[in-house]
C-alpha cells in the first residue's frame, strides 16, 4: 500500500469513526412533550435533518451551501457565510439567486445579543410616477408592469450583501466572493432542475438577445442535463465587485451597461439612482408565542408584522390537542390567515414612504378582538372581512438561505427577482438579470398583482421607495438563546409557510425536517379559497368544504423552507425537498 493510498485510508476510517460517534451522540437527543425547547431529532422520525457539531448552512442550492460551509471552515462568520452563499447562488440559481434583485437579511449577533434587519429591498427609480404602469383608460397595462425594462427596481442584492459583510464580517470581500467567481468563470454542471427551470422560462428568454446568449447553448438550443456552462460575463462582473466593493456594481462600468439598457427600451433606472442606493438598517418585528420570542422582518416587509399577528390570534387556542392538520385546527388557520392578508391589503407599505401601524397590528388585545370575531364551526366569507383597524391608516421563485456559525452567529436571508427569472431581460455584457419587482407596488389601488395581492395608497408608486413584500427571514429564540431560525419563497404564500413552520415546531413537536415535509395550506384573502398540498386528507377536506371553504388543489407546492436549528452543542439543517437539488451542509 502506498503511503498516498494508506493516509486516505486512515483518514476515511477516522472520518467514519467520528461520523459514527456523532449519530450516536445524536441517536439519544429527543425532546418530550414537556421540555423547554422545541424537539430537535428523533430517530423514530420519518425525516431527519442534517447534525453537526459545528456551523451550518442551507440553501436551495447544494454547491452554494458547500460554498458557505467552506467559508466558515476558512475563519468566517455565518455573515461571511451568507455572503459567500448569497453570491454563490447568482451562479447557480439563476431563476431566483441574484445581483439585480433585493431583499432582506436577519442576523443575531450572537457576541452582543443583538438582532438587526438589514433592508436591501429594491427602490424605484426617481423618474417613477402612481401612473406608471395604467393605459389610457386608466387600466394596468400587465405586460410592461412585469416584462418591461419599467419593471425593473434599482437592484439591492449587491449593496446589501457588501453592507453585511464590511459591518458584520470578519473576511475580506474577494475572500467571500472568489468561490462564486471561479464557479463562473469555470462552469458549473447544469442539473436538472436548472435545465427544468430553463425550459420553463424559454420563450421570456428568448425574447432578449443577451438573455438568449447566456442561458441557451452556443447553437442556440436548450441547456440540458450535464452541460458544462459558464458565464464568462457574470464572473467579470462579480470580480469586479469583489476589487472594487458596491462601486463596482453601482458606478463604473457595469452601471453604464445597466444604464444603456434602460435607455435603448424604454427602463427609468438612471446613473444617479444606482450611485444613490441605500442599505437600511431596521428594528425587527418582534412578538412573543408560548414562551418563545420570535424575530422577523419589519416593513416593508409584511412578513414579520402578519406572522406575529396570526401568531398572536392562535396562541388563543390549544392547538397541540386539535390534531396537526385537522379540520378543526385548519379552519382557525385559514381564519386568522384571511384576517391577517385583509389588514395587509391596507395598511402595509414602506414605512419611509407611509405611516405603518406595526404596534398596533402586533397587540395581543388586537389579536383578541380578530379571534373572537371567528366562528369556530363555519367560514367567513371574504367580502365580508375588511381591515380590521378602526382608524384610518411575491414569486414562487424567490429563495432562502439560512446560516450559524459555531459560536452562534445566526443569519437568515430572503431574496428574489420576483419572477422565476426575473422580467427575463439580462443587462448585456454584465451577465446578469435584471429583476421585475415593481409589480410589487399596487399599480392600482385594489388591483391585484400577479400573486393575487391587492394593495392601496400605502404601497402606491412612489420615486425612491421600496415595494412592499411578502419575504419572511426568521429568527426564533427561548429565554434569550437562538433555538431555530426559517424562511421560504413563494411569493405570497411565504407568510404561511413561514407560520406553519414554526407551528409544527413550537406547538406539534415536530423536528425541523418533519416540519418542512409536513402539507401545507394558503389562504390569503383574496381570492377566497384555500389552496391546499397533495398529501391533506380527503376527509379533513370534505369537513372543510363543509364548514363554508372553498378548497382548491395548489398548483404548485407552497413554500420551499431553508431551516437551522440548534439545541446549544449542535447545529441541525434542513432543506426544503419540495424542490430538488438543495442541501444542508455542515462545516468541515
Amino acid at each position: 500500500m502506498s503511503t498516498i493510498n494508506y493516509t486516505s485510508w486512515v483518514t476515511s476510517v477516522l472520518t467514519l469513526l467520528y461520523r459514527s460517534f456523532l449519530f450516536l451522540a445524536c441517536l439519544s437527543i429527543s425532546y418530550s412533550a414537556s421540555a423547554q425547547a422545541p424537539a430537535i431529532i428523533d430517530y423514530g422520525s420519518r425525516f431527519h435533518p442534517v447534525v453537526s457539531d459545528r456551523g451550518m448552512v442551507v440553501s436551495q442550492s447544494l454547491l452554494a451551501s458547500q460554498i458557505g460551509a467552506s467559508i466558515l471552515s476558512q475563519g468566517g462568520n455565518a455573515i461571511d457565510a451568507a455572503v459567500a452563499t448569497g453570491f454563490a447562488l447568482a451562479v447557480t440559481l439563476p431563476q431566483a439567486g441574484n445581483i439585480g434583485g433585493g431583499g432582506f437579511m436577519l442576523v443575531y449577533l450572537a457576541e452582543q445579543q443583538r438582532t438587526i434587519a438589514i433592508d436591501y429591498r429594491e427602490i424605484a427609480p426617481r423618474s417613477a410616477d402612481k401612473n406608471l404602469f395604467l393605459d389610457e383608460l386608466g387600466e394596468v397595462n400587465e405586460a410592461k408592469a412585469r416584462f418591461s425594462h419599467a419593471a425593473a427596481g434599482v437592484p439591492g442584492s449587491v449593496a446589501g450583501l457588501v453592507h453585511a459583510l464590511e459591518s458584520y464580517g470578519n473576511l475580506p470581500l474577494a475572500t467571500v466572493l472568489k468561490p462564486a467567481i471561479a464557479l463562473a468563470e469555470n462552469g458549473i454542471t447544469v442539473t436538472q432542475p436548472l435545465a427544468y427551470s430553463l425550459a420553463h422560462a424559454e420563450q421570456r428568454l428568448r425574447k432578449w438577445p443577451a438573455s438568449e446568449g447566456y442561458f441557451f447553448r452556443k447553437d442556440g438550443s436548450m441547456l440540458r442535463p450535464g452541460d458544462h456552462w459558464q458565464q464568462h460575463d457574470l464572473a467579470v462582473t462579480l470580480g469586479k465587485i469583489a476589487k472594487q466593493g458596491r462601486d463596482g456594481f453601482y458606478k463604473g462600468s457595469v452601471a453604464d451597461k445597466i444604464v444603456a439598457e434602460m435607455n435603448q427600451h424604454g427602463g427609468l433606472i438612471s446613473l444617479e439612482d444606482l450611485a444613490n442606493y441605500q442599505v437600511i438598517e431596521r428594528k425587527p418585528v418582534t412578538g412573543t408565542y408560548r414562551g418563545y420570542t420570535v424575530s422577523a422582518m419589519p416593513p416593508p416587509s409584511s412578513g414579520g408584522v402578519h406572522l406575529v399577528q396570526m401568531l398572536n390570534i392562535l396562541e388563543g387556542w390549544e392547538l397541540n390537542k386539535l390534531g396537526h392538520n385537522s379540520a378543526d385546527y385548519l379552519h382557525r388557520l385559514i381564519e386568522t390567515m384571511r384576517r391577517a392578508y385583509a389588514d395587509r391589503s391596507e395598511y402595509l407599505g414602506d414605512p419611509d414612504f407611509h405611516p405603518v401601524p406595526v404596534a398596533r397590528l402586533i397587540d395581543k388585545d388586537y389579536a383578541q378582538v380578530l379571534r373572537e370575531g371567528i366562528n369556530l364551526n363555519k367560514a367567513s366569507l371574504s367580502s365580508e372581512i375588511a381591515p380590521g383597524l378602526k382608524a384610518p391608516y411575491e414569486s414562487p421563485q424567490t429563495t432562502h438561505f439560512s446560516v450559524w456559525d459555531d459560536t452562534g452567529n445566526v443569519v437568515s436571508n430572503t431574496y428574489t427577482l420576483n419572477f422565476s427569472y426575473g422580467s427575463g431581460i439580462s443587462i448585456s455584457g454584465a451577465g446578469f438579470l435584471l429583476n421585475n419587482e415593481m409589480d410589487d407596488f399596487s399599480a392600482k389601488p385594489g388591483a391585484p398583482n400577479a400573486y393575487g395581492l391587492i394593495g392601496g395608497v400605502a404601497n402606491a408608486i412612489e420615486p425612491g421607495k421600496r415595494p412592499l413584500s411578502s419575504m419572511t427571514p426568521t429568527i426564533v429564540f427561548q429565554q434569550g438563546r437562538p433555538v431555530f431560525t426559517t424562511g421560504s419563497p413563494g411569493g405570497s404564500t411565504i407568510i404561511n409557510t413561514v407560520l406553519q413552520t414554526v407551528l409544527n415546531i413550537v406547538d406539534f413537536e415536530m423536528n425541523i425536517a418533519e416540519a418542512a415535509a409536513a402539507p401545507r395550506i394558503h389562504h390569503q384573502w383574496q381570492p377566497d379559497k384555500v389552496f391546499v398540498e397533495p398529501g391533506l386528507n380527503s376527509d379533513t377536506q370534505g369537513l372543510l368544504s363543509a364548514k363554508g371553504h372553498k378548497i382548491v388543489p395548489s398548483t404548485r407546492v407552497i413554500g420551499r423552507t431553508q431551516t437551522i436549528s440548534s439545541d446549544g452543542s449542535h447545529t441541525y439543517g434542513a432543506n426544503d425537498t419540495r424542490w430538488p437539488g438543495g442541501g444542508a451542509v455542515a462545516q468541515p
